[in-house]
């Protein structure tokens, strides 16, 4: 789905003051990371390595599991569709609503797809079952016994997990360790979210040995671009000082998710990250945001191209409190002024 994702800034001509619509974490100060990518512009001028092995391993060391239980990726989109490709022709289940890129890229791999709405029907004939937790766009998180209960019942189904969104919960997910130790579970992980650097684009996955090298080999060479390389090691590097503020933000989410509601705006689904769902109580999601962005600049994401989801759906992605009250302010004028 490259038309219709958050983020879509390029599409308006109205300039966008204030961006609701990607979950991609704004607060990142990045300040450093830009300072010390401003000195390796020379590695443009030559080849990266084929494969981005000196960030896999310092990756590795810092997950405490071996180099050839992660490959790295260019975004964990990339390693989606790898993980597509390397297992073409199976029989997936789509826990939905979700993620799109998932059934695309499965449908590109020639995947017969099923789209599935609880853990519990989850069919024995799943060859791979894909999983995003916490879950894009509802927030949801799968506890961690109930998904480790999951993958028991099914000992002959791969589960592909999206923690993509891992950094932005309090919940207890699985680890690195824990994929490695799984046969039947890989996990994707995205430094895109976890720092902020979309544009940058460096995501990978964990797994055992076996899984890891599956995909590993269809992956292209020299898909990890040189300044991808460079950040993914710097920021692995000093990874604890650019973690995102999660509690503050799951603060600010609660916050806007009651005034939504007992505004009489719109029902939110229950979430654990800090992004959420929402449903209009009236009115249309993609007249909200044309209104948005024409009246005050800003954007959210019309959600209603998800799976299982319809036209009143928006998801937005809190910011800080100031931010989120304007928002919430533009909303009631489009509800009950027009």
């Amino acid at each position: 789905m490259i038309h219709g994702h958050g983020d879509d800034l390029s599409f308006y001509d109205h300039p966008i003051r204030l961006n609701f619509s990607s979950n991609v974490y704004h607060p990142a100060r990045l300040e450093e990371l830009f300072n010390h990518l401003s000195h390796c512009w020379n590695h443009v001028c030559s080849y990266p390595e084929p494969a981005p092995e000196t960030a896999e391993r310092l990756l590795a060391d810092a997950l405490h599991i071996r180099p050839e239980e992660v490959c790295m990726t260019n975004g964990a989109t990339e390693a989606i569709y790898l993980a597509a490709q390397a297992f073409s022709g199976r029989h997936s289940c789509i826990l939905a609503p979700t993620f799109s890129e998932y059934a695309d890229a499965c449908r590109l791999h020639k995947h017969k797809v099923k789209f599935i709405y609880t853990p519990d029907d989850l069919t024995a004939q799943a060859d791979l079952a894909w999983i995003c937790n916490p879950n894009n766009p509802t927030g949801e998180v799968i506890p961690h016994a109930d998904m480790l209960a999951l993958i028991r019942r099914h000992p002959h189904t791969l589960f592909l997990i999206d923690q993509s969104y891992e950094d932005f919960t309090s919940e207890r997910l699985f680890s690195p360790q824990e994929a490695a130790d799984l046969p039947n579970v890989m996990i994707f992980h995205s430094m895109t979210k976890r720092y902020g650097i979309p544009g940058l684009r460096v995501g990978f996955l964990t797994a055992r040995p076996e899984l890891a090298g599956h995909v590993r080999r269809a992956r292209m060479p020299w898909a990890v671009n040189a300044p991808a390389i460079e950040a993914a090691i710097f920021l692995t590097r000093h990874e604890k000082e650019f973690r995102p503020e999660t509690g503050k933000l799951l603060e600010e989410r609660a916050r806007v998710a009651r005034l939504l509601e007992s505004r009489g705006i719109a029902e939110v689904w229950p979430g654990k990250t800090h992004f959420l769902l929402a449903r209009l109580r009236m009115g249309k999601a993609p007249a909200l945001k044309r209104h948005l962005i024409e009246r005050h600049g800003m954007l959210i994401r019309d959600a209603s191209n998800f799976e299982g989801l319809d036209d009143r759906y928006f998801r937005i992605s809190v910011q800080t409190e100031e931010a989120d009250d304007l928002l919430i302010s533009a909303i009631e004028e489009w509800l009950f002024c027009e």
